[in-house]
């Protein structure tokens, strides 16, 4: 369930600092590398089961952005919270 988890937290993340500028992925959009991941977890839980996902972005300049994530149970139990730091480009379409 941690690994589940864990690659659950990867896959949307740095969305949140697109959204914050009106951005998308991909052509005529922006692409991205994660330079560093970090995620807690707080308590026991099942990875096969709904989770909140609330992501948000604090910051984003100079091409790299910064994002965090809290997630939790169906009943509010805070479970995970995750960081991570992207180098994000603008590319042509």
């Amino acid at each position: 369930h941690a690994c589940a988890l864990t690659y659950a937290s990867d896959l949307t993340l740095l969305d949140s600092v697109l959204s914050v500028h009106g951005e998308v992925w991909g052509p005529g959009g922006v692409v991205g590398a994660s330079l560093d991941h970090a995620l807690w977890f707080h308590r026991p839980f099942r990875a096969d089961e709904w989770f909140l996902y609330d992501c948000w972005s604090p910051s984003a300049s100079g091409a790299r952005g910064l994002a965090t994530g809290r997630m939790f149970t169906t009943d509010g139990r805070h479970i995970a919270s995750a960081v991570q730091e992207g180098l994000l480009r603008r590319v042509g379409g």
